[in-house]
């Protein structure tokens, strides 16, 4: 299921404890209703997890469309959490404070399998 504006596509991915919000683009004030209508379209789970790894600018409107969805996961007693911000992203992050509120977690990358243990790592 995805969401697509002119500078921002934004697909969801539901599981049975994690709902992922996978976005890519530009938010900003003119691209900040697909956002915000794709977290609120997202089922209630524990855990929503927003990737922004895709991410290449971040303003104040999707700042505040962040805050918005954790405030109402968790009154709903889930929790946000942020993934694999670019820079840029990560930079607004911290100036915001948002850091200190919401979860930011990096992903762990695959670990490299030797030759020898290929089959067992694929």
């Amino acid at each position: 299921m995805g969401q697509r504006g002119d500078r921002l596509h934004v697909q969801l991915s539901v599981g049975d404890d994690v709902v992922g919000v996978r976005v890519v683009g530009e938010v900003d004030v003119a691209s900040v209703g697909v956002l915000r209508a794709a977290l609120w379209a997202a089922p209630a789970r524990p855990v929503l997890r927003v990737d922004l790894s895709g991410v290449r600018l971040l303003s104040a409107a999707g700042v505040r469309a962040l805050v918005a969805a954790h405030l109402r996961v968790r009154a709903r007693g889930g929790e946000l959490v942020l993934a694999d911000p670019d820079p840029v992203v990560a930079r607004v992050l911290r100036a915001t404070g948002l850091h200190r509120v919401v979860p930011v977690v990096q992903s762990l990358p695959t670990p490299a399998c030797p030759r020898s243990e290929l089959v067992a790592c694929a």
